[in-house]
């Protein structure tokens, strides 16, 4: 009979111990979500640049792509590495399937529903297989006669050349390059000197990152602008702007 109460309490004890730890664990992972949420977009972009510009610097090197393009490509395509394809799949330049790929596959919404993409083992896959899709074939060629520190003869060609449907999509990739002076990345790879963008958001206030519910009039309004002058800084053609877009504002 003492056997079986010094068991009962023994397993009572164990249950009581393993679910304090399973609250603590929980509690620990809800707090680091939090602390990641919590980050502004300028956090998140900043980390993100951080992360991979080594990646970048090194894939200029080998293949002749402007670090300032990998990166801003990364950034835009990925979300900063927050997207749904990069988070499940380590796809960060949005890659679709193509008759070519042989690899694991995951299936997205995008042009079209559930869209075949690629899926990676990690992110560096990703990066080197983004590479090798810029390189191979003819497609992209014309790109690499462009001078390697010209980021946006680059984002323009990328467009011209199919890799995006958005008819902003270069306006968005040197909007990335220049507000967080990605550029600089090139000059290292080049050995020339960097003079920081004026458009830097390291210069408070020179620039306005676009959130839910904005729109043009609102973002006009804030700043003493009218849209015409609004459109006009920032090449716009029409009154479509997209959550996380930086706006220059001066």
């Amino acid at each position: 009979m003492i056997k079986k109460i010094v068991l009962v309490l023994s397993l009572v004890a164990f249950v009581s111990c393993h679910s304090s730890k399973s609250t603590t664990s929980s509690s620990k992972n809800s707090r680091s979500n939090s602390s990641s949420n919590s980050m502004s977009r300028n956090e998140v972009v900043n980390a993100y640049v951080n992360q991979f510009k080594w990646v970048a610097m090194t894939n200029m090197k080998k293949h002749g792509i402007p670090a300032s393009i990998i990166l801003a490509q990364g950034i835009l395509e990925s979300g900063a590495g927050r997207s749904e394809l990069s988070e499940t799949a380590n796809n960060h330049f949005g890659i679709k399937c193509h008759s070519t790929w042989l690899g694991e596959t995951v299936y997205h919404d995008d042009d079209k529903s559930q869209e075949c993409f690629r899926k990676y083992r990690n992110a560096a896959d990703s990066y080197e297989d983004h590479a090798a899709f810029l390189t191979s074939g003819s497609r992209y060629a014309s790109l690499f006669d462009l001078r390697k520190d010209d980021y946006e003869a680059w984002a323009k060609g990328l467009r011209a050349a199919g890799y995006a449907t958005d008819p902003r999509y270069p306006n968005k990739l040197i909007s990335y390059i220049e507000t967080y002076d990605l550029a600089q990345y090139d000059a290292q790879v080049l050995g020339k000197n960097y003079k920081p963008s004026s458009n830097s958001s390291s210069k408070k206030g020179s620039t306005h990152e676009v959130e839910k519910g904005d729109t043009l009039y609102s973002i006009s309004k804030k700043y003493n602008l009218s849209v015409d002058d609004l459109m006009r800084k920032n090449n716009l053609s029409d009154n479509t702007i997209s959550i996380g877009q930086q706006l220059k504002i001066k």
